[in-house]
């Protein structure tokens, strides 16, 4: 079965084992881009958006470590 193309804010939240009110914050703080659709300007993360990130993430540890600005 084929991943879809966009995720609510559950579905994002689930995915990284945060709750809803944290994946909103990132989507409203920018660090986590994402889209409002329909006349409640319900929010959507793109799934490719949410890889993105996630990869990011894991550089941006990586690059910690290396530097030993992990504790």
């Amino acid at each position: 079965m084929a991943q879809p193309r966009f995720l609510t804010l559950s579905d994002v939240s689930e995915i990284l084992s945060i709750s809803v009110a944290q994946a909103r914050a990132m989507v409203r703080s920018g660090e986590l881009p994402a889209i409002q659709v329909g006349g409640r300007g319900q929010w959507r993360v793109e799934t490719q958006k949410l890889e993105e990130y996630i990869q990011k993430g894991y550089e941006r540890t990586e690059q910690a470590v290396r530097e030993g600005s992990v504790g």
